[in-house]
């Protein structure tokens, strides 16, 4: 029986194995049970909590009952039914993906540049994805119809991340600090762009419209906007999860990934892009809603570990689950007005941030 030589670098010495770091504190079929449970319980919420508050019994036999009419028997108002499936069910469902889409790109990135502050926030690919997408509101520019704002979002993004990544790592290694400063700085200008992309707009109610959009919300959600939104977050979880293994010998560090036989670079550098791709079809929707990239990889690492193969299936869930109940908050705090979420997650997400920065500090 013939087996796979273990590699060397060079002089012999053997490399850093690449199993990941860390170790799960709890089984991974409970977590996925939990953080679907709390899926469920906050989507519900979601459904039946508004200006018409609807009972959940019946906002489940809403939902049965559109799967397949024998299921439930209608007991409610057309109104009520009408409320649920075209007006809070998309914005839920929109929620998931958005939260799923943030918490996973978090991950990756910090698994990539090896460094459990980043977040698309941070390191400037949301505001990036801001100017692209603020430039299709502000000149409405329609050349790929409505694929015109994702594009767009996306084009910023990937430039953005590109800039960040190779600011930090311009005159020698890449450290905590200097990411961090790259990722701020960036996202700092790009913000001011965008802001002032929308001062000097010439159509007040599309300033208006950005403006609001850019503190992150999802008011005003339809099945229309749904779609496109979900179909790249599922596609590129879906990629990401393939590549996991790859992914855990990152954690590795990069000799020894590259002597475990993976192209780093060029690795690296579709990540980049896929992760680009994510966060511009999010941030088209959503606008900028921070540090859920943040927050959510540390508290799935501590219940599953660093492997990326329970690590990611968990961030989507706990991501998902997080945003929807975060915007269930925005909406009912000071009902009738509506706070955007963005500035919710800004709230939670600021002095956890400022917790790891304080813990990473040298002694």
């Amino acid at each position: 029986m013939t087996g796979v030589a273990e590699p060397r670098l060079s002089g012999g010495r053997t490399p850093v194995t690449a199993a990941p770091r860390g170790r799960a504190r709890l089984p991974f079929p409970l977590v996925m049970a939990l953080f679907g449970a709390l899926v469920l319980v906050a989507g519900t919420a979601g459904i039946a909590a508004g200006s018409v508050r609807i009972p959940p019994g019946q906002v489940w036999g809403i939902l049965l009952h559109q799967v397949h009419p024998a299921l439930a028997d209608p007991a409610w108002s057309p109104v009520r039914e009408t409320i649920v499936m075209d007006v809070r069910l998309p914005r839920v469902l929109l929620c998931a993906v958005v939260g799923a889409g943030l918490s996973v790109c978090g991950m990756v990135l910090q698994a990539v540049v090896r460094n459990p502050l980043a977040d698309p926030m941070l390191l400037g690919v949301s505001s990036g994805a801001m100017v692209g997408a603020v430039l299709v509101v502000v000149f409405p520019v329609a050349w790929f119809g409505i694929f015109s704002m994702p594009l767009a979002a996306f084009a910023g993004a990937l430039l953005a991340l590109v800039l960040v990544y190779f600011l930090a790592r311009s005159g020698g290694r890449m450290t905590t600090v200097r990411l961090i400063l790259a990722g701020v700085a960036t996202a700092e200008v790009l913000t001011a762009v965008a802001s002032y992309l929308v001062i000097t707009s010439d159509d007040p109610r599309a300033a208006e419209s950005a403006l609001r959009w850019m503190l992150g919300g999802l008011a005003g959600t339809t099945w229309t906007l749904l779609w496109i939104p979900a179909a790249v977050v599922l596609a590129g979880t879906a990629v990401l999860l393939g590549l996991s293994r790859p992914l855990n010998l990152l954690l590795a560090g990069e000799e020894a990934a590259a002597a475990l036989g993976l192209d780093v670079h060029r690795f690296r550098g579709a990540l980049f892009a896929l992760v680009a791709l994510m966060t511009g079809a999010i941030v088209a929707v959503s606008g900028s809603i921070g540090f859920v990239g943040l927050i959510m990889p540390h508290a799935v690492r501590l219940l599953v570990g660093a492997d990326h193969r329970r690590a990611l299936p968990a961030a989507a869930l706990l991501g998902a689950g997080f945003l929807i109940a975060a915007d269930l908050a925005a909406r009912t705090l000071i009902s009738p007005e509506e706070i955007p979420v963005g500035i919710l997650t800004a709230l939670v997400g600021g002095p956890f941030f400022l917790f790891l920065m304080r813990r990473r500090a040298p002694r």
